[in-house]
């Protein structure tokens, strides 16, 4: 079926993926079509190609499968597209004016001779001049844009690649379209390369070698390292690339020369940094020591205080716990770090106690929102998240788009700065954090050595405490009422290599054997959906219960277990819109998180009365809410600290589902009852490791479901993948 016709209106149109849902006057006649119209606006003409289709809910529809457009045809064509607003200064009353003026000859007008707009009233010779110019540019986007589709550039990407490099758009991608893969957020070397490959760039161009070698070594940083051994990093480039080594070798050349990179041998090994990274550690280093190197006088009356504060907050310290104390109160830089159950918590409510006495000032902080609120929860008093802290800013006209308030120039101002959570922070923000300190300041770092490390570059609390060079103070004791909970038993058992006890009387740590992985998986739909809310009425399955998977993919994956639970938790009807993006269908009441940092995304917080008595921006990796509503336009998350977030629907990338999420994403949280799949996959996804993070999630109950012999392995697995890392050797090397 083909219709010929004009866009009358556009009713919604996706800026990611140019679906479109507008009506169009085909011979007199109001037709409904949806499907791909790159780019179009009202008044255009077009020509479509495709099936009628009968919605549910909208009735009949042109599902378009093919398209083309041209400039409008007629005077109600031209005021429509005018008055549209694709350019900016006209207006709906403006573009009449124009028409009813110039008829026919109005775009030729506006493009060859814009001054003649000034004959009109309300417009100046000036506003003429920028109205011809903004169509000009409109009308080079609008080439731009069909030609970057040839090439799988979607609507809202082609728009950025335009902004960025104007009327020199083609010419960039045509000559080196791998200039996208590092200007552009979003446009990787994979795909830059498939433009490359159409455009007809040879395999062995210079620029594409060069590229490729700085994609492999932003692998390496997503993957937590700060650098890539050479030989390692030609290995995976050469498979990624498919040239010969002598061209490898060159173009690295040719990348230190641009100082895109920094190349260093250590102990025989060449190890190649991206610049930035190289820097980062090499700043923690120097503040870390810079810190650590002015220390207070220790108190004299330290005995007889500590001895107060016990009785004071009818506690016991243990040695350790003192020592930490007094370290915190003295040192530049002082470390606490143990397990579950070794008195963390109130350490640091005793030291709080202590600082408040001698009328210090402090501050609360960890990387994450939950780690926020638990820290605040533990000590009652305000944590803020680090970027909070930072007072993080967005800049949409800067070149650099985010940044702290708080830094050398503008420092916190504090006595004392506690920071929570720290295995969980990487390179880029612990700089940013020690940015905003001055000598006399002092650090509290507190966290538990034997967690996953950072998602980000780097192994920050590891490599520091490796170094040797700050104080360290570890928590080793088990308290008598933490000892009493198997949760805690099992999680040291397991951290020293020793097999969890599970499925005692009256115990809170559960094993279930399942052999087959479709077992697993029914077991644990039953469990949330069934058996734990019988047996334990109090039970959220939404807020309370958690999964917490070693891997993504595979049939107990968090992909496949999260629409397995998405269908028994929170099933389709007719009360709940939906909408499905990239083969992920969002309904109301999903539970969903936030999978990368978003620092500009508006929030509001509404009060009893559903006014806004809160308000900012920023939602971070690992915050997690609920779909409280889908409209034709967005979807709507209230999260878990109640701030409310609008999201437009191209902007669901930064989303997933989370009824299940991988173990990694769960540090920083606390959930009452954890359940952990556990059966087969790669060793470096079942390493002892990784199970004692997911079991020190769980405050009131742990449910393993799996191969009993699976379990043991990852406890016997104590190799931890290696990180290349630099910042043990740089604080060990500056004197």
């Amino acid at each position: 079926m083909v219709i010929e016709g004009v866009i009358e209106n556009i009713i919604y149109q996706n800026a990611e993926n140019g679906y479109t849902v507008c009506s169009v006057i085909s011979k007199g006649e109001e037709i409904a079509c949806v499907g791909n119209l790159l780019g179009v606006h009202p008044g255009e003409d077009v020509e479509i190609e495709g099936e009628y289709i009968t919605h549910h809910v909208y009735g009949r529809q042109l599902k378009i499968t093919s398209f083309s457009k041209s400039m409008p045809k007629s005077t109600y064509g031209i005021e429509r597209y005018l008055g549209s607003g694709v350019i900016k200064g006209i207006g709906q009353k403006t573009a009449k004016k124009i028409v009813d003026h110039f008829k026919m000859d109005t775009l030729n007008i506006i493009e060859h001779n814009p001054i003649m707009l000034a004959n009109i009233s309300g417009i100046s010779k000036n506003k003429a001049i920028a109205i011809g110019e903004k169509y000009k540019m409109q009308y080079e986007l609008r080439s731009v844009m069909i030609a970057l589709a040839e090439y799988g550039i979607t609507t809202n990407a082609a728009i950025k690649i335009h902004d960025m490099y104007q009327q020199n758009t083609m010419q960039i991608i045509k000559s080196n379209p791998y200039k996208l893969a590092s200007d552009m957020h979003g446009i990787g070397f994979k795909r830059a390369d498939e433009i490359a490959v159409k455009v007809g760039i040879e395999r062995e161009d210079i620029n594409r070698i060069k590229a490729g070698i700085l994609f492999v070594l932003n692998e390496f940083s997503t993957n937590g390292h700060t650098y890539a051994p050479r030989d390692a990093l030609f290995n995976q480039a050469y498979e990624l690339l498919g040239v010969d080594i002598t061209l490898l070798e060159n173009a690295l050349i040719e990348i230190n020369i641009d100082k895109q990179v920094i190349i260093k041998t250590y102990d025989g090994q060449v190890a190649v940094f991206l610049r930035k990274l190289y820097y980062s550690e090499l700043n923690i280093a120097d503040k870390l020591l810079t810190l650590s190197y002015h220390n207070k006088q220790e108190p004299i009356e330290f005995e007889n205080e500590i001895k107060q504060t016990q009785r004071e907050l009818d506690i016991t310290l243990v040695k350790e716990q003192q020592d930490a104390i007094k370290n915190a109160l003295v040192n530049g830089v002082t470390v606490i770090t143990g397990g579950p159950g070794t008195g963390k918590t109130t350490t640091i409510n005793a030291l709080i106690h202590m600082i408040k006495k001698k009328k210090e000032e402090f501050l609360l902080t960890a990387p994450t929102g939950r780690a926020a609120k638990r820290m605040s929860e533990a000590t009652n008093e305000e944590a803020k998240t680090i970027h909070r802290l930072l007072e993080i800013t967005y800049n949409k006209d800067a070149n650099v788009k985010q940044y702290f308030n708080r830094d050398k120039d503008n420092p916190l101002e504090t006595d004392i700065l506690i920071v929570d959570e720290m295995s969980m922070i990487d390179v880029y923000l612990m700089e940013a954090l020690l940015e905003a300190l001055v000598t006399g300041q002092r650090i509290v770092l507190i966290g538990d050595i034997d967690q996953l490390p950072s998602v980000g570059a780097g192994n920050v609390l590891h490599d520091i405490i490796e170094s040797k060079r700050v104080k360290v103070v570890k928590l080793v004791q088990i308290f008598r009422q933490a000892s009493k909970s198997a949760i805690i038993r099992n999680a040291h058992r397991i951290n020293k290599g020793e097999y969890p006890v599970s499925n005692e009387e009256g115990t809170d740590f559960f094993f279930m054997n399942r052999v087959i992985q479709d077992e697993v998986k029914n077991t644990i739909v039953d469990l949330i959906t069934t058996r734990l809310p019988k047996k334990y009425g109090n039970l959220d399955n939404l807020k309370d219960i958690q999964v917490l998977a070693p891997m993504r993919k595979g049939v107990l994956g968090i992909t496949e277990l999260n629409k397995v639970l998405q269908q028994a938790l929170n099933p389709p009807n007719d009360l709940k819109n939906e909408y499905e993006y990239r083969q992920i269908i969002f309904r109301t009441n999903d539970k969903v998180m936030q999978i990368k940092n978003n620092y500009n995304i508006p929030w509001k917080v509404y009060g009893m009365a559903g006014m806004p008595i809160d308000d900012g921006i920023g939602i971070y990796n690992g915050d997690c809410g609920v779909i409280t509503d889908i409209t034709s336009e967005k979807l709507i998350v209230t999260f878990d600290d109640y701030k409310v977030v609008e999201y437009e629907f191209n902007q669901l990338e930064e989303l997933e589902l989370a009824y299940a999420v991988t173990i990694h994403k769960s540090q920083g949280s606390e959930y009452a009852v954890v359940i952990i799949p556990v059966h087969s996959g790669p060793p470096m996804l079942l390493s002892r490791n990784l199970l004692y993070t997911a079991v020190t999630r769980a405050k009131q109950m742990v449910i393993i479901v799996g191969i009993n012999e699976t379990v043991n392995r990852m406890i016997d697995n104590n190799k931890q993948v290696e990180r290349y890392t630099n910042l043990a050797r740089h604080l060990q090397n500056i004197m």
